[in-house]
């Protein structure tokens, strides 16, 4: 999955309040449209919702919970609490929830601690994530600690309410997304770790990929996961219903440990307090670094996020590095062919086990081809000449799959995932001259709103096609006027009505929330909430020194650094490293080693730095500390400070930047 970018942050350390537009009058959500209601009624009448076979898969094993399974948090908000998510008890969906989603949404209802089978148990529904718990001889191996310690520790709690309560001995993180990792602090301290008392094991490069997929576009990643998992939307069958991998995003502490121990090899066997685990790693598949396992002893195959109860993203709406859906597909047909004859239960770290060694075959198979078939449909339509908009209107599922719920697009979308395949072997340009250098949104929506006859003639057309359910359409119209004038009221709210109807269609919870998000912004404008960082010193301690300098980079302002140059040698103490940062020709560049004559040499622990991007601390402060020792021209460096940007965390979105 995921959501990282609460990690991508690390590195801003936003201190100032989240700003953006004026909240305007508050507008609340409206009831669905004829077409709407027509729309999610012909979706019933086409999918076999008699099939209760994962509700049956859902409640196997179950052993108990804790009442909404409610986690409180440090502040007066709980980090977790299934209450607000009652209505989905209701027998029939909400007529502004697509039935599909709302079937999904039951699913990921369901929370507490199940058997999987002898010594193997998950906890879910207490996060977007499960965290599944192996029973060794002696202790207890977590394996994906959730996104945050206060609902991993509650899950661990839950699980010592009805078994016996061995130490955690190992921590196994299946891959570099933060709900997967974040809460480790919850099960195990990092005093532990030093001591040898609990190990963390890892796939291959997951310290450097928790944190480099996207910390260098991480402001983007962090808005744009607003719209993603609809975090400003409140539950509620007109708001936030589901993400389709889980519930929602806990709030709470991110915390990170540094793996003790990594899988490098494709295929790595490994003996864990008597447990017999067989690894396989799947780099480049859900995430750059990921990996499966097979527990023998227990006949136990995990998939991690690679397959689960629906289609995942070759590319995440959130932003991310484009999947490789033929990559994608070949390992899941490795693991079948590996271990699915040895294979009773199938879990993942998301959503509910399948059993019987047929249909786990099944799902394997399904899910295999489903990847395959969009990478080779949408590589065969672009060969053809289709454009990635072309592709996405275009391809269908064949019918082998389209009846099977693990296939629906509750969280990745056959469209979108279409267009990713496009952008991964041609990119953004669809070769069309007319679209090689077009006029830049506000210039292009101003023309284009001049040439209809102005926004009173382009609103008079729309508002007809509202009535005849053309919503697609309408939302694109009414953008170009917004970009055109964002002060048009008329045009926000038509907009947003487009918006919000296309919310009440979609059968995934990601477009869902992306609809329902952009239209409380165009009525209500871009929330003023509070600033924070989710930059700690767990976190930190996963950009290396070298993406920090690569991060510096892009916050350099290249009209204030016009014509600037300087070198700085930096010295850490802790680790031995040494760079040289250049800043030539508006550029900032580094390389390791030192350079004779630099203007400044600054000398510090990386503690220290870490405390300054913390705002802990500042240079200065730290220099008269004794902490930093800065020899040559001390000004450079506060004048490279100078040079560089902030990010504003809540920039606009469904309006042109002011």
């Amino acid at each position: 999955m995921t959501p990282s970018s609460s990690v991508c942050t690390a590195l801003m350390a936003l201190a100032c309040a989240l700003g953006g537009a004026p909240a305007l009058a508050q507008i609340a959500p409206k009831p669905p449209e004829a077409a709407t209601l027509k729309a999610n009624a012909d979706m019933a009448r086409t999918l076999p919702f008699a099939n209760r076979q994962d509700f049956e898969d859902a409640m196997r094993g179950f052993i108990g919970t804790v009442p909404d399974a409610l986690v409180p948090g440090a502040g007066p908000r709980p980090a977790w609490n299934m209450k607000p998510y009652d209505f989905l008890k209701a027998s029939e969906p909400a007529d502004t929830v697509n039935p599909s989603l709302w079937r999904q949404a039951q699913l990921n209802a369901i929370h507490g601690l199940f058997k999987v089978t002898d010594r193997v148990y998950q906890v879910r529904g207490f996060d977007i994530a499960n965290m599944t718990i192996v029973e060794g001889d002696n202790s207890l191996i977590v394996i994906d600690p959730l996104l945050v310690a206060e609902t991993a520790r509650a899950a661990l709690e839950l699980y010592y309410q009805h078994r016996p309560k061995k130490p955690v001995g190992t921590v196994i993180y299946t891959h570099g997304h933060v709900d997967h990792f974040g809460g480790v602090k919850g099960v195990a301290s990092e005093a532990d770790v030093a001591a040898g008392k609990v190990q963390v094991i890892a796939p291959s490069g997951f310290m450097e990929t928790a944190v480099a997929e996207n910390i260098l576009a991480g402001n983007a990643m962090s808005r744009r996961s607003q719209y993603q998992f609809g975090s400003l939307l409140p539950p509620g069958v007109r708001g936030q219903v589901d993400t389709g991998l889980g519930k929602a995003l806990a709030r709470g502490t991110i915390t990170l440990i540094a793996p003790t121990s990594t899988i490098d090899r494709p295929t790595e066997e490994r003996t864990i307090d008597g447990v017999q685990f067989v690894f396989q790693l799947v780099p480049g598949s859900e995430a750059p670094s990921e990996m499966l396992m097979y527990l023998p002893q227990f006949r136990v195959l995990n998939m991690a996020e690679d397959v689960t109860h629906t289609m995942h993203n070759l590319y995440t709406i959130r932003g991310a590095e484009v999947r490789d859906g033929n990559l994608w597909s070949r390992y899941i047909d490795q693991a079948r062919v590996a271990f699915g004859d040895r294979t009773d239960v199938l879990i993942a770290q998301h959503h509910w086990p399948t059993t019987g060694r047929e249909r786990i075959a099944d799902l394997l198979k399904k899910q295999r081809d489903m990847y395959k078939f969009i990478n080779d449909q949408s590589l065969r339509l672009l060969n053809r000449g289709y454009t990635a908009a072309d592709i996405a209107e275009t391809l269908r599922m064949p019918a082998s799959l389209e009846q099977e719920w693990s296939a629906r697009g509750y969280y990745g979308t056959l469209r979108h995932n279409a267009k990713a395949v496009y952008q991964k072997y041609l990119g953004w340009y669809d070769a069309n001259p007319a679209n090689l250098n077009p006029l830049p949104p506000v210039d292009s929506a101003k023309k284009a709103v001049e040439y209809m006859g102005g926004a009173d003639a382009v609103l008079a057309r729309a508002r007809d096609d509202f009535k005849k359910g053309e919503y697609r359409w309408v939302a694109s119209a009414m953008s170009q006027v917004v970009f055109a004038d964002p002060t048009n009221r008329a045009a926000r709210e038509l907009g947003a009505d487009a918006l919000e109807q296309l919310g009440y269609q979609s059968e995934a919870g990601t477009w869902r929330s992306a609809y329902l998000v952009g239209a409380m912004e165009l009525r209500n404008g871009v929330p003023k909430i509070p600033g924070g960082s989710s930059a700690n010193a767990d976190t930190l301690k996963a950009v290396s020194n070298d993406l920090f300098f690569d991060f510096l980079g892009v916050r350099l302002d290249a009209a204030k650094a016009e014509g600037q140059t300087m070198a700085i040698n930096w010295n850490f103490t802790d680790s031995n490293q040494q760079f040289v940062l250049t800043l030539e020709n508006s550029a900032l560049t580094h390389i390791a080693g030192q350079q004779p004559g630099a203007d400044a040499t600054v000398t510090l622990s990386r503690a220290t730095l870490d405390a300054v991007t913390l705002k802990e601390t500042s240079f200065p402060a730290a220099v008269l500390a004794g902490k930093v020792k800065i020899e040559g021209n001390r000004a450079k460096l506060g004048e490279l400070m100078s040079m560089l940007d902030t990010f504003e965390p809540m920039f606009p979105v469904v309006e042109p930047r002011k």
